[in-house]
């Protein structure tokens, strides 16, 4: 199993593999075959076996977008050695292919082209090609064409060869490829971002820590990737408001307010105005004073109400609606706050098996310095 991203050399990596081990090569896109292609070229390799004593790579670009029968019908040709099954996916395959063919499987993760590789590769090119060698090409700058191929040599080589095409020599046969011819060849850049899958998680990820770790730039850069690649700016809205509970909280209680305001502004407006405010939200969030003081206090309470008994209320505390509860001293010297200076009074209000627990710690960090500072003062237990 080979996982690279797009022109990265997978097929050609597979090519080489086949002309070294001299075995037949049947090429199957996951897109255009079905399982009868699969069958047709299981029978084929039977019989490469059984009559010729070759082996056969059956090569599957795409492996990914096989459903789960359609993978189920190489496991037992994969297992037998009847193929060389070499499965092609730009996707990670613990999400995508199935466990037991996964299994029985080697995964290489081909790593992006370096510069070095492409410049290599323009080089080898204009060189080598039947038809560039004979030109006269000169190119204004190779690292702009390099960014547009945005990874994928592929890309990188039709742009190329369109913008030969689509440039008149000069009065000395020289071709000049300038920026913005590329630029016209290339039209858009491509934004590799595959929506609902691993690189969508990938860059949502680190959006949201290059929030948390106070990088405004980062964070708008992340975002930017995420809208050109087609993200519903409402999901990185709502990705927002969970954010600005988690980790913002009472060190900045207004940010939970303008992450709820920005999702419904972007629900008013779209795109593509609504990216302004995704930005605003963003810039904000990622320069607030820090805090997950609210989350890990709520999730140690929910560790001690799975894992405690539940505990009684205290009756002080308990709701008295009939007399029968009143003659059972429900809600008897309940203390009511607002009876008392500051509008507090000391009592207990956790189970008896609880009384000395501290679920939340305010930080030091914005507003909850000052919520420290008061919880300390009100109450006598160690905070």
């Amino acid at each position: 199993m080979t996982v690279g991203t797009p022109g990265v050399g997978k097929t050609t990596l597979a090519l080489l593999i086949a002309n070294l081990v001299k075995a037949e090569f049947i090429q199957l896109s996951a897109i255009s075959s079905g399982v009868k292609d699969v069958r047709a070229a299981i029978e084929k390799a039977e019989f490469n076996l059984k009559q010729k004593g070759k082996k056969t790579i059956l090569f599957i670009d795409e492996i990914h977008r096989f459903n789960k029968a359609q993978q189920d019908s190489l496991l037992q040709s994969a297992e037998k050695g009847t193929i060389i099954l070499i499965g092609a996916t730009t996707e990670n395959p613990s999400f995508e292919v199935i466990s037991p063919l996964l299994s029985r499987s080697r995964v290489y993760i081909l790593e992006e082209l370096t510069k070095d590789d492409f410049l290599f590769i323009i080089s080898n090119v204009l060189s080598k090609d039947k038809l560039l060698n004979k030109l006269t090409i000169e190119i204004e700058d190779r690292d702009f064409l390099i960014g547009l191929s945005n990874g994928d040599a592929r890309r990188l080589l039709n742009g190329l060869e369109l913008a030969v095409k689509l440039t008149k020599p000069d009065k000395d046969n020289v071709i000049h490829l300038t920026n913005e011819t590329f630029k016209e060849t290339f039209q858009a850049n491509y934004i590799k971002y595959d929506k609902n899958q691993e690189e969508h998680y990938n860059i949502i990820s680190a959006f949201i820590k290059s929030v948390r770790g106070s990088d405004p730039d980062a964070a708008v850069y992340w975002m930017a990737r995420m809208l050109k690649g087609g993200e519903d700016p409402k999901f990185i809205a709502r990705r927002m408001i969970v954010l600005a509970s988690e980790d913002i909280g009472n060190a900045d209680p207004y940010a939970l307010t303008l992450a709820t305001s920005a999702f419904t502004a972007v629900d008013y407006i779209g795109m593509p105005e609504a990216t302004l405010i995704l930005s605003q939200t963003a810039t904000y969030l990622a320069s607030c004073p820090k805090s997950n003081a609210s989350y890990m206090a709520v999730s140690k309470a929910k560790e001690d109400v799975n894992n405690l008994p539940a505990f009684d209320v205290p009756i002080h505390l308990r709701n008295a609606p009939t007399k029968l509860m009143k003659d059972l001293n429900y809600g008897k010297d309940y203390k009511y706050a607002h009876d008392f200076d500051n509008n507090f009074v000391e009592q207990q209000f956790l189970p008896d098996e609880l009384k000395d627990k501290i679920y939340y710690d305010p930080s030091e960090n914005g507003g909850e310095a000052k919520f420290k500072k008061r919880l300390k003062e009100l109450w006598k237990k160690n905070r």
